[in-house]
């Protein structure tokens, strides 16, 4: 092609030396017709026509040979040159085959990697990471990132058609065309500095909030309570000047603290010991200290980033506290949560989301209420709550369940009998999007994770949405909520729903059957009033003790069949031990409701002396339910997060679809021990 290109350029030449012959022949026309017009004039003509003779003649035949020597001697300066431009080229450059061997280069690319040997070596010898597989075709690049002697580089490799045709005989030589690969190498190491330099010096919002202040405070003598908060402030502060942050109290158990970037790895490697540090504090206060952090991380704006730190901190305090979570612009991430969360003496917060829960009431003309898939009875008895409020209010309201299970069964059978509820109490899927409309109030009962409700599309429906539950929030959670209450440490959502009835309107009146449906729910949660149980618990079951439960009526809705306490005595007797102090067993799937029967068995082995923890598995319709239950040493929420379920630190469960048993409890066991391994 440089031959060709050279050809081109000669023509040029020649075509510039005629041109003067061609000037002649219009100046001779000229002359002609000027003489023969006016002799005197043609003399003159005559005249100028042998001086540029003259010229013409100089310039075609006595200095063309002259002008094509300095033009052949600037054209082979200027290849020169070239060549010493390339070779001398700070960029290292080199030229490749087809398969990657390099044919040339230049100084900088032997000085990168000091090899004197570097003619017809194979570029992937040098370097390892590059495919030469694929390389480019024409038109299109190739790029590899790399790192020389803690440079970094980026190599980009273009393709480069040499044709092979014979200039000679215009016909082409037996190869054709060889392809030439040329590869430029780029050291990033600078733009890849100030990029890491960039990313460290990113703001960081942080929230702590002390989660039981109130508490604590008066939990000590009146004199050491300046002390305590003293302590507090240091050991914050203190966290503040080891990431170099930027820290206001903005209330008195609130702080904001505004860090760089570069200091969050630590944190997390540390796993944010400010939470032990505080948990530590002790002047004589009969309850811990305890702390939460919500950190928000966006490459957007200052707004978005406090904003993601406010989800973190809800988050975080959703789940009961004592733990930090961080929330960016793609996941979210947890951190401790290795207390059992601390039940709050204030009704404060009941009222107000009681008295927002009665304005919405107000507004809406249509009630539905939602709970989870396979209900039980917490989720039926806090939906039987909701619709006693809606009720008093004048809205007619509906209950969405799809499949009746055999623990609420009994309970679902009585409110079915009784004439005095309308017979679309309980509707279906179907049913459920007929009713919805723009003035439809949605009330999602005892879960918070959208893929788990009864309905999952009923909540895109819906403009308005409540949420009323008791288990720790995960990264999933119902986000567009008009109004969410979530409290960790009450017992079960029923003693939620019995809290709100009695503030949501002081004429709202419980029927004995919804007063037993509330209890019943209650007795499930805390296994007959056993386990995470507060003082609020047993106020909530005194006030459905007043408005006509009856233990005895609740104790019948909770016998088992025959078949069921035979799979729960056979899931007990063929648990097997893990690491010593944990059960893990399987139900049997032959029987009615058999996650039901796997949570009463993984609560029974709890019983047996030397068992931590339980797990139970269970297989029904193509998914496998685990059922987890634990002593305070283990805190089976943070493994049955691992397997994208969840619940509380020693109530907690999971769902697995497409696994089989085998493999179910294998992934359960890794699970368990990665839990042990790196902790909490």
């Amino acid at each position: 092609m440089g031959k060709k290109r050279s050809i081109r350029v000669n023509s040029r030449i020649e075509g510039y030396f005629r041109w003067p012959l061609f000037y002649l022949i219009i100046i001779a026309a000229l002359t002609i017709i000027g003489a023969l017009y006016n002799p005197t004039l043609g003399f003159i003509y005559i005249m100028f026509l042998a001086i540029s003779t003259a010229i013409a003649i100089y310039l075609i035949f006595f200095n063309r040979r002259r002008l094509m020597t300095d033009i052949i001697s600037f054209a082979m300066n200027l290849d020169e040159v070239q060549k010493q431009l390339l070779t001398n080229f700070e960029m290292p450059y080199i030229l490749m085959d087809g398969v990657g061997r390099i044919k040339w280069y230049n100084e900088s690319f032997r000085l990168l990697f000091s090899n004197a040997r570097l003619q017809n070596m194979k570029i992937t010898n040098i370097i390892t990471s590059i495919n030469t597989s694929q390389f480019p075709t024409e038109g299109a690049e190739y790029e590899k990132q790399f790192i020389v002697e803690d440079k970094a580089f980026k190599i980009v490799v273009r393709q480069m058609v040499v044709d092979k045709t014979d200039p000679n005989t215009k016909e082409k030589a037996s190869k054709g065309t060889e392809a030439l690969f040329v590869a430029y190498f780029y050291d990033i190491s600078r733009e890849n500095a100030l990029v890491i330099k960039n990313e460290e010096q990113k703001s960081i919002f942080c929230l702590l909030y002390i989660d039981n202040y109130d508490e604590v405070i008066h939990s000590i003598e009146e004199v050491r309570r300046p002390l305590l908060i003293a302590l507090i402030d240091r050991n914050i502060n203190k966290f503040s000047q080891e990431i170099d942050g930027v820290i206001r109290k903005f209330e008195k158990d609130k702080y904001i603290i505004v860090f760089q970037n570069k200091y969050l790895p630590s944190i997390q490697e540390n796993k944010f010991t400010i939470l032990d540090s505080i948990r530590e504090i002790n002047i004589g206060n009969e309850m811990a200290v305890t702390l939460s952090l919500g950190i928000g991380k966006s490459e957007g704006s200052f707004t978005k980033k406090i904003d993601f730190a406010k989800v973190a901190m809800d988050l975080a305090l959703g789940r009961g506290g004592d733990q930090a979570v961080i929330k960016n612009d793609e996941k979210l991430s947890f951190y401790g949560g290795k207390t059992r969360g601390v039940e709050k003496s204030t009704r404060v917060k009941a009222r107000i989301k009681a008295h927002a829960f009665r304005e919405l009431l107000d507004e809406c003309d249509r009630v539905l209420i939602m709970g989870h898939k396979i209900g039980d009875m917490d989720s039926l008895g806090a939906s039987i709550g909701v619709y006693a409020c809606a009720k008093h209010f004048g809205k007619p309201a509906h209950i969405v369940i799809n499949k009746i299970t055999t623990s609420i069964y009994p309970m679902y059978e009585k409110l079915i009998e009784d004439k005095e509820y309308p017979t679309d109490l309980f509707v279906n899927n179907t049913q459920a999007v007929s009713f919805v409309g723009d003035q439809t109030l949605l009330v999602v009962v005892d879960v918070n994770r959208p893929s788990y409700t009864e309905y999952p599309d009923l909540l895109k429906y819906s403009k308005k949405i409540v949420v009323f539950d008791h288990h720790r929030v995960t990264a999933e959670y119902i986000e567009n909520a008009v109004l969410s209450y979530v409290e960790p440490y009450a017992s079960s959502t029923c003693e939620m729903i019995t809290e709100i009835t009695q503030y949501v309107s002081e004429r709202v009146k419980l029927k004995p059957v919804e007063a037993d449906a509330l209890f019943a729910g209650i007795a499930v949660d805390t296994k007959n009033f056993v386990a995470k149980t507060g003082v609020k618990t047993f106020e909530a079951a005194a006030h459905l003790r007043r408005s006509g439960a009856d233990a005895i009526r609740v104790s019948k809705l909770f016998k088992n069949d025959m078949a069921s306490y035979k799979a729960k005595a056979t899931a007990v007797k063929n648990s097997e031990l893990f690491r010593e102090s944990i059960a893990i067993s399987i139900c049997p799937s032959d029987i009615v409701n058999p996650s039901l029967v796997g949570a009463q068995a993984a609560d029974e082995l709890l019983n047996i002396s030397g068992i931590k923890a339980s797990f139970v598995l269970t297989l029904v319709e193509n998914t496998i339910y685990i059922s987890a239950r634990s002593v305070d040493e283990i805190n089976v929420q943070l493994i049955m997060e691992k397997l994208g379920g969840g619940g509380h630190l020693n109530v907690a469960g999971a769902q697995l679809e497409n696994y089989t048993v085998n493999s179910a409890l294998e992934i359960l066991k890794q699970t368990i021990d990665e839990y042990f391994v790196k902790g909490d």
